[in-house]
């Protein structure tokens, strides 16, 4: 089956709408610059009527009022479908954006997937009633669904932004209007179509697709109870401002500058193996990338020419080809920012030891070649700022509390690792770094343990039991500890 490449209309309170916009926006390919299709753009209009429409159906539809189970019976439709038409959105989300096709189906495809049986099995444990009964009193506390919920997600991972929100919004009874990127607004709306044939009530899921000051006008609207947002820090600035105005409830999912300390026990051919993925997947284009590589400063030549070996090991090249690793950036715009970072790491005295020059027969295609500077200072613009790209700066310290104390010379505390033989010692090095997540020597968190950001790096959790809870509001009941005691 092939997915719809275009569309002339809005997925509004349970159909397909013609929009009061009058503009489309172009969806562009990376890799021939040739537009793919095209998708309407939403007015403001558009979104009264899509947040109107989710207010009526969760002050007055059936979806907060079912229970959980039914809820999760829409999920596991959806899931379903999706599982089967998994290589049709992996083509569409590479076409779109650029994710090399292998990846695509691995990550893009295998995560959403996880994800919604997580909170499908989250959901089942979630205490959504407790009883409290102490000698101060006793209650019942409940946790309800917070209301309509305003999602909005960036491009590099369309399907994954979009199921971290929708699964534990909709399991929690919530009701949802959902914002796409404007680069990759395809994958987004062929999943409305798996909702809406799943048997999704109308007004619980709709979607609008729109460029910033529609979204803005989204964000700001006085009948969204909570904004889930991940994107880029300085946007995450403004929609908290937003929110923080209006008092509406808001996670924050933003950039990081993830480091990864390398320890001196460290097995180097695991670590960067660990790292293909770990610093470059999705183009380099993920904002968990551990982009500061900090070794001990007596190991620096031997890593340095195993990131190199790793970099010349990856191919790059037609995001379709299953042999290709590194694909094309998202924009022209997205490959001029990278090329510009390399320039200044250039500029401020850094040594590109793999990659950075110009990709001999790719004049086509928004590329970067895969990028390694060594002797990289913390103050550099490189080791500071999020380049969005396959750019990893070496730093290199002599004592491991100055490799922790670089590994914290960031303003953003996202993600990160370590690695060590000493599994111990690795964990008592990663207990002090200022950030959401650690992964010690490549191992993953999971599906269910929450992911988030400490500094600039977000507000709240996704994922888990904390994830799902900050899509509902907590109310208490004081009862009678004899009749508490019936409800336990």
């Amino acid at each position: 089956m092939s997915l719809e490449r275009s569309y002339e209309s809005l997925y509004i309170d349970g159909s397909w709408v013609e929009p009061t916009g009058r503009g489309s926006i172009d969806v562009v390919s990376p890799t021939t610059e040739e537009v793919l299709g095209s998708v309407p753009h939403a007015s403001t209009v558009d979104v009264d009527r899509a947040v109107n429409a989710a207010r009526v159906a969760f002050d007055q539809g059936p979806w907060p009022r079912m229970t959980v189970a039914e809820r999760g019976e829409v999920l596991r439709r959806v899931r379903a479908e999706l599982e089967l038409l998994r290589d049709d959105f992996a083509e569409l989300i590479t076409d779109e954006m650029g994710c090399p096709i292998t990846q695509a189906k691995a990550i893009q495809l295998g995560a959403p997937l996880g994800l919604i049986d997580a909170y499908l099995d989250v959901a089942d444990h979630f205490p959504f009633r407790d009883v409290r009964i102490t000698d101060s009193g006793s209650a019942l506390v409940t946790k309800e669904p917070l209301g309509v919920v305003a999602a909005v997600v960036p491009w590099n991972v369309p399907l994954i932004a979009a199921i971290q929100k929708l699964a534990p919004a909709l399991l929690a009874g919530c009701t949802v209007v959902f914002k796409p990127a404007p680069e990759t607004p395809l994958s987004t709306l062929a999943l409305a179509g798996l909702f809406h044939a799943a048997g999704l009530p109308r007004g619980v899921l709709n979607i609008v697709c729109a460029e910033r000051d529609v979204s803005e006008y989204l964000v700001a609207h006085p009948s969204v109870d909570k904004v889930a947002f991940t994107g880029s820090t300085l946007a995450g600035r403004r929609i908290a401002s937003i929110c923080g105005h209006n008092l509406t409830r808001v996670t924050l999912e933003l950039g990081g500058k993830s480091a990864a300390i390398v320890l001196r026990d460290a097995d180097l051919d695991a670590t960067v193996e660990s790292l293909r993925l770990g610093s470059f997947r999705n183009n380099g284009q993920i904002c968990s990338l551990k982009t500061r590589l900090i070794v001990p400063v007596e190991l620096h030549d031997e890593f340095v020419d195993r990131m190199k070996g790793l970099v010349e090991s990856m191919p790059v090249g037609d995001p379709r080809d299953p042999k290709t690793q590194i694909g094309p950036m998202v924009t022209r715009r997205q490959q001029t920012v990278v090329r510009d970072f390399i320039a200044s790491g250039h500029a401020q005295g850094a040594e590109v030891v793999a990659g950075g020059a110009s990709l001999v027969g790719l004049d086509t295609g928004w590329f970067v070649e895969p990028t390694v500077f060594s002797k990289v200072d913390s103050t550099m613009r490189i080791a500071q700022e999020e380049i969005f790209g396959p750019v990893v700066a070496i730093l290199t310290y002599d004592s491991v509390d100055a490799a922790i104390q670089l590994a914290n010379d960031s303003a953003y505390g996202l993600s990160g690792a370590v690695f060590g033989a000493d599994e111990r010692e690795a964990l008592r090095v990663a207990s002090q770094l200022r950030t959401g997540v650690v992964e010690i020597n490549g191992n993953p968190v999971g599906l269910q343990a929450p992911v988030g950001g400490f500094k600039n790096s977000g507000i709240g959790r996704e994922a888990g039991i904390e994830g799902m809870a900050s899509y509902t509001e907590t109310r208490s009941h004081g009862l009678r500890a004899e009749f508490a005691r019936t409800l336990v």
